[in-house]
């Protein structure tokens, strides 16, 4: 199983996530609730999963992405989205995002994304 990242400005949606995850047999190794917490935990911890907001302050997920990408091209980020991003979407695919998983989420949806991209 992954050893898994979740970057996401509220406390809710991580502890939700992090349920599923780990109900599904991932390790949750950190959390951040930004992207410059999460782009230093990146580098502190080498997860092999980043769920990552697109909506957060200071450095919202789609600059994150593109510091993680930047760091490690092999970096596998899962785009956290709320119904109607659909052109912040597009920038995150542009920027190397992989997966999207949409908010609410849905445990098989999360559970089946992390699959894909582990192969």
């Amino acid at each position: 199983m992954a050893r898994i990242l979740i970057v996401d400005d509220s406390r809710t949606s991580r502890r939700f996530l992090k349920g599923i995850l780990e109900e599904a047999g991932h390790e949750i190794i950190g959390e951040a609730a930004n992207g410059d917490e999460g782009y230093i935990k990146y580098k502190e911890l080498k997860p092999d999963v980043v769920t990552m907001d697109i909506t957060m302050p200071v450095t919202d997920g789609i600059q994150a992405l593109q510091l993680i990408r930047h760091l490690d091209k092999e970096a596998h980020v899962v785009m956290v989205t709320a119904a109607g991003q659909k052109e912040k979407m597009m920038q995150a695919i542009k920027a190397g995002a992989e997966e999207f998983i949409t908010k609410p989420f849905e445990p098989e949806e999360v559970v089946e994304v992390i699959g894909r991209i582990l192969g």
